[in-house]
């Protein structure tokens, strides 16, 4: 299992890992790497994925660098984390405070 602490070492480590397609995500949502490491070292995990491939990974809830809620999706490897996305919470999805998702209705 992930913990936020390791996390968070590996961001001030510097050891932060971004694809070129979680940058272009992030051109389109008008999010910026500061926002990311922002987020992830004042934020708080609020899901686990430890099955996921190649790194197990995780949400995080924090806020970007104007205070605006967002969440993170980063997987942590030997020595390095890897931004998988980042995005706006959608209010329709989440419950008002973004950290339980809301249940599908039909």
């Amino acid at each position: 299992m992930l913990n936020i602490s390791e996390i968070r070492r590996l961001c001030q480590d510097k050891t932060l890992r971004w694809t070129n397609h979680a940058l272009m995500r992030l051109i389109q949502r008008g999010i910026s790497t500061n926002d990311i490491v922002c987020a992830i070292q004042d934020g708080e995990m609020i899901e686990q994925y430890p099955t996921d491939y190649p790194y197990p990974s995780c949400l995080i809830l924090g806020l970007t660098i104007n205070n605006k809620p967002i969440h993170v999706v980063c997987g942590a490897g030997v020595n390095e984390l890897w931004l998988i996305t980042a995005y706006y919470p959608n209010p329709d999805e989440w419950l008002h405070d973004f950290k339980i998702r809301k249940e599908s209705r039909p």
